[in-house]
């Protein structure tokens, strides 16, 4: 028996795919802190953590950073990349800090070094409804598993599936796959998946967790100092009750 283990309109979705030439920052690279902007690289496309929407970035993680970045007395900029090259740019000191719904892991923690925990995420199973998925026993190799990339999603995934798996380059192009009849399932995040089945009534969320994980920031491995002080942010942020109040507003509690 297989256990746990481990947005918002498709239309916002996918403007979030474009939206790296909009919102906060430039886009031309350029090397890490210079003591007065803070370089936060995220993927704006997961919503409710990070979006565009109206020409700005938006999202649970945005407004974080943003605090975070007030407590440093430095200026946030966003710099929107796909998933993938985030950790990477954070290595090579590109850019500061990654946060976009990042799940701490041994592999990743090989490379980067990560804060505390400042937020906790489930992984589930979206499918069409009158699908043979009613559980996740249901789930077999033989079918085609749709997911972001480079996303823990992807990670237990392949680990549990194998070649069943359909790699896409962000959640939107994995739900039009479902959409379409391409692949038989998407394994994503919880909040987002909610958003893309709230604009599909033909979709729905099995009830079972596939997955159970935290969130964290990612910061370069020498670069101790950064991850203090972000840590110490954290820290009042949460003993405040700031980020509770940001994550409230975008994750409505059920009554």
């Amino acid at each position: 028996m297989k256990t746990g283990k481990k947005i918002l309109s498709l239309i916002l979705v996918m403007a979030c795919v474009c939206g790296c030439l909009v919102g906060c920052g430039s886009s031309n690279p350029k090397e890490a802190s210079d003591g007065n902007t803070l370089i936060m690289a995220t993927n704006a496309a997961f919503p409710p953590y990070e979006y565009v929407e109206d020409d700005a970035y938006a999202g649970i993680d945005v407004e974080i950073a943003g605090k975070i970045a007030e407590e440093l007395g430095m200026e946030l900029e966003i710099k929107d990349v796909e998933f993938g090259s985030i950790i990477a740019g954070v290595e090579s000191k590109k850019y500061d800090m990654g946060m976009a719904g990042m799940t701490v892991t041994e592999e990743r923690k090989q490379s980067v070094n990560f804060t505390d925990t400042y937020a906790t995420a489930v992984q589930s199973v979206i499918v069409p409804e009158g699908s043979s998925i009613q559980t996740l026993d249901d789930i077999t190799s033989d079918m085609k598993i749709g997911v972001q990339q480079d996303t823990t999603g992807d990670i237990y995934a392949s680990d549990d599936y194998g070649d069943a798996v359909v790699r896409y380059k962000n959640g939107a192009d994995a739900v039009l796959a479902l959409v379409s009849g391409k692949v038989d399932c998407v394994i994503i995040d919880n909040e987002p998946a909610k958003a893309f089945v709230s604009s599909n009534e033909n979709l729905v969320i099995l009830e079972s967790a596939y997955a159970e994980e935290e969130y964290a920031i990612c910061v370069a491995k020498d670069n101790e100092q950064l991850l203090n002080d972000i840590n110490a942010a954290l820290a009042k942020l949460k003993a405040d009750g700031t980020i509770d109040e940001i994550v409230s507003k975008y994750i409505k509690t059920e009554e």
